[in-house]
């Protein structure tokens, strides 16, 4: 994802591209909804909101900090892909504002009403997806029309799951519907990035087995994930969902193995790619198995492999990648990255042992939460001076 050309621009730097403010206050919020939940969750402090703790935990990962990071992606990649500007200054700093006044929203949504957080949180993705549906269409970048497909999940979902806390027994579509999203979201973009960004490593630094190159066996995993996302979305505790999530787990594992992964493992910024994916794998496979072996793969044992595992490792991953080469440093990890690449692993360990472990779960989702906060505010200190100046300054 190279940075595209701009026009004329002179105002701050952090409104100068999309992953710039998104990136830095996605990360800043990601470890701030933590160290509010798990003391709502203990039942420690109270949040003004008509969601309860769980759902407001849910519902902040799937629709408050997943979208602010997929967003700064697009922002730069969109432009990178269709070869017009990118949305910078005011139109940009408007979006950053409307994702903030989402989250108050709908965190004092007890004083604002329902209705207020529900309006104010949904625009923000409605709005993105328009801004990138524009985008992709104005450049006939026909190809990348897919990416819609989960963002417009997404934003339905989202709505969903509003109305399923004020009218519904539970949010378990809505869920179901963000995390197939989010996953499929995984599938084509890192799909995309992680062979590409392996193949360039490999070439430079460890000449050898490349990479395969897309082709029928990727079409066919992309396939078959696609097919057993929609049957658990529509047929979630069926043995036809359970069988097809383990069927889509092991083809986008062996997708996975057929990029080299274990030739990038001197360098962190590169093998930390092929780990998230490989925790969309397994998260993939809990979840088959937590449908047709509750008791030995616990639900949420798959859904925290996906949430803290795969979304949080690939999103730590890119933004990294993306915020130090898009502003003038070293295409490494560094000192930060290595600590938010450890600290995001032992999050995602943590919380799993935590479900195996009852005698010392307490315990264990401390040190999750910590972990995952730490995770961010690692890439927020060690890389936010870099995203709020211009390029090399």
């Amino acid at each position: 994802m190279s940075v595209p050309r701009t026009r004329s621009y002179a105002g701050p730097a952090l409104f100068s591209y999309g992953f710039r403010p998104f990136f830095l206050a996605g990360a800043i919020y990601a470890a701030a909804s933590i160290a509010l939940w798990l003391p709502t969750w203990l039942g420690d402090i109270i949040l003004p909101t008509h969601f309860a703790p769980v759902e407001w935990h849910v519902h902040e990962l799937l629709f408050g900090f997943l979208p602010a990071i997929v967003t700064g992606f697009l922002f730069t990649a969109v432009p990178n892909w269709t070869g017009r500007m990118p949305l910078q200054g005011t139109g940009l700093m408007l979006l950053v504002v409307l994702w903030l006044a989402g989250r108050l929203a709908l965190l004092m949504s007890e004083w604002t009403g329902w209705q207020t957080a529900l309006l104010v949180d949904c625009a923000f993705l409605v709005a993105v997806t328009l801004v990138i549906a524009r985008e992709i269409v104005s450049g006939s970048n026909w190809r990348n029309l897919k990416v819609l497909v989960p963002l417009g999940i997404l934003t339905g979902a989202n709505a969903l799951f509003h109305w399923q806390v004020v009218f519904a027994d539970d949010t378990e579509l809505a869920r179901r519907l963000a995390f197939a999203a989010a996953s499929l979201l995984i599938v084509i973009i890192g799909g995309r990035i992680v062979p590409s960004f392996t193949r360039n490593w490999l070439v430079r630094e460890n000449p050898g087995r490349l990479p395969a190159s897309f082709g029928l066996f990727d079409k066919l995993a992309i396939g078959v994930t696609v097919l057993a996302l929609v049957c658990w979305v529509v047929l979630p505790v069926t043995a036809v969902a359970g069988l097809l999530l383990i069927a889509a787990g092991i083809v986008q594992l062996l997708r996975l193995l057929r990029w080299a992964g274990h030739r990038t493992l001197r360098d962190p910024l590169v093998w930390v790619l092929h780990a998230g994916y490989g925790l969309l794998c397994l998260g993939i496979l809990a979840l088959g198995g937590s449908i047709l072996e509750p008791e030995i793969v616990p639900p949420a044992v798959a859904f925290h492999l996906l949430g803290i595992g795969a979304i949080g490792t690939m999103t730590l991953a890119v933004m990294v990648r993306a915020s130090r080469g898009h502003t003038g440093q070293e295409l490494r990890a560094g000192t930060g990255g290595k600590l938010a690449f450890a600290a995001i692993l032992m999050a995602t360990a943590a919380r799993v042992a935590a479900s195996y472990l009852p005698e010392v779960n307490v315990a264990l989702l401390h040190l999750a939460a910590a972990s995952w906060i730490v995770a961010y505010l690692a890439f927020a200190i060690t890389l936010g001076p870099a995203l709020s100046r211009s390029r090399g300054s």
